[in-house]
């Protein structure tokens, strides 16, 4: 078979095109622009800005299933209106106009990697969000995740292509950018890092796992039972954020350096210096119940975290 990843040049995409291969299938790797490198067997379909206009019909030439990666996931300084307005173009429209064409184009399933920002941004330690919890996104990007999952759902009914909605938490392994290749940084460092007294519970991916289940999705035929269905994926395991911390200084071979600030004292000077959102991550609670993915896909995640820190350090470090 024959699979469309958009996004294939990213994190995620790279990683899910040689998984996809490694599986026996056919990839088409749709980029903004021709200078980005692809896996090698990858066809390069460069279809420019993504929007609802955005022509992907020889990109879906001959394909049974896409997996839609590409997104807009930061803006820079805007008011909230523009904000939401650009996260609406891309994660939206242009979400939407790639579905209409895939329909079209006789695609048979169509996998929309969401966020696990559309169930909210928080959770208690012992109510973790499920599957089939209502909405409750807080910023622009939840909001436009959650309304292309109902533009695809609308679709999906009125056109007769399978949908499949996915939502992860935070993703990490080897080549991972942003605050978790941040918090890496720090520890390889053996910098002091003030979350000694920090009791919260986080679920994470791990690379190898997310992308082994997207290409069970991405196969209908292996997958049957998740046509139209929402999932939540995560780890077996969600950890604290000290936790997480001993888990990368052990993987680099470095001391732990945590030092007992009170979460409130961090949380408050975070809002001062406009750093809310960072903190939360390190600070608040986000538990996910994966029961419905390993129920009814029989999927279970391939590797554990110690196996996915390991592999990322070796990554950084050119082993």
């Amino acid at each position: 078979m024959k699979v469309l990843v958009t996004g294939a040049n990213g994190f995620v995409g790279i990683a899910l095109c040689q998984r996809l291969m490694a599986q026996g299938m056919e990839v088409a790797g749709a980029v903004r622009t021709a200078a980005v490198r692809l896996p090698s067997g990858v066809s390069r379909h460069v279809v420019g800005d993504i929007g609802g206009q955005t022509d992907w019909r020889s990109a879906l030439t001959a394909c049974d299933a896409v997996v839609h990666l590409a997104g807009r996931t930061q803006t820079r300084r805007e008011s909230a209106h523009e904000t939401l307005k650009t996260f609406r173009a891309v994660n939206v429209e242009g979400t939407l106009g790639l579905a209409r064409q895939a329909a079209q184009a006789g695609v048979r399933r169509f996998v929309f990697v969401s966020t696990i920002k559309v169930n909210g941004e928080r959770t208690p330690p012992d109510r973790p969000f499920a599957a089939d919890d209502p909405p409750a996104p807080e910023d622009a990007y939840g909001l436009s995740k959650l309304e292309a999952e109902r533009g695809l759902i609308e679709l999906a009914q009125k056109v007769g292509m399978e949908v499949v909605i996915v939502r992860p938490p935070l993703v990490y392994g080897p080549g991972v950018k942003g605050n978790f290749a941040a918090l890496a940084h720090a520890v390889r460092r053996r910098l002091p890092l003030p979350f000694a007294t920090v009791n919260n519970r986080r679920s994470l991916i791990a690379l190898d796992n997310l992308v082994s289940f997207l290409a069970l999705c991405a196969d209908a035929a292996r997958s049957p039972a998740a046509a139209n269905e929402v999932f939540l994926v995560a780890d077996r395991e969600e950890v604290s954020t000290p936790e997480l911390i001993h888990r990368l200084a052990r993987a680099y071979g470095v001391p732990p350096r945590l030092v007992p600030v009170p979460p409130a004292w961090l949380a408050s000077t975070a809002r001062l210096l406009g750093r809310s959102a960072a903190a939360q991550r390190l600070l608040d609670s986000l538990v996910i119940d994966a029961s419905k993915a390993r129920e009814r896909l029989a999927w279970q995640p391939e590797v554990t975290m110690e196996e996915q820190l390991r592999k990322m350090v070796g990554h950084d470090q050119g082993l």
